[in-house]
């Protein structure tokens, strides 16, 4: 089985930070959380934020980004729309139906979307969207915690990142391969 990481791998982008944005055309509130965002996203490239740390202010955001106000499976289902161009289509290319995507974004996110990966495994982070709170922050270690759990000892043949803050699941994989841009290199 191969195993695939999803943000500026499969995505040009984070798609959490995108949908951050196009959500602001709905909720204004998200504008002061900005800063905020971008700051822990770099923080986390650079692996300079716990996981505790993280969780905490996401669900601080996300009690500003989900409401009442608004029907958040019509607003995921149109930013994917709007966003899905972003998709790169050679890297999905390479998916099997028996591979795996690892991703930090949310479950709600992830559900719309899944269906154009060509994999129903897909990994992540799950949202209680009715208390607002994350219930499993799929990044760093966790990833490697989550597959262990669902796959075993299920060897991983190829491991496709953009980071090396995937290096535990870097370690696991038989070869790894640092994707940039579209363009594939391998590290390991």
């Amino acid at each position: 089985m191969n195993v695939f990481d999803f943000d500026n791998t499969l995505y040009h982008g984070e798609s959490v930070v995108d949908f951050a944005i196009f959500m602001l055309r709905h909720n204004k509130q998200i504008y002061t959380w900005l800063p905020t965002i971008f700051w822990y996203l770099m923080m986390y490239k650079l692996c300079l934020v716990t996981k505790e740390q993280m969780e905490r202010k996401l669900n601080e955001f996300l009690k500003v980004l989900i409401s009442d106000d608004y029907d958040l499976h019509t607003m995921v289902k149109a930013f994917w729309k709007e966003n899905a161009h972003k998709l790169d289509p050679a890297m999905l290319r390479r998916i099997r139906p028996e591979d795996v995507i690892l991703t930090a974004s949310p479950d709600f996110m992830m559900r719309v979307i899944g269906k154009r990966l060509g994999t129903t495994h897909i990994l992540c982070s799950e949202v209680d969207i009715p208390t607002k709170t994350i219930l499993y922050l799929n990044f760093g270690t966790n990833k490697v915690k989550r597959f262990r759990k669902l796959y075993k000892t299920t060897p991983v043949r190829r491991f496709y990142t953009d980071s090396y803050n995937d290096q535990a699941m870097i370690d696991l994989a038989q070869t790894a391969y640092l994707v940039e841009n579209g363009t594939v290199k391998r590290i390991k």
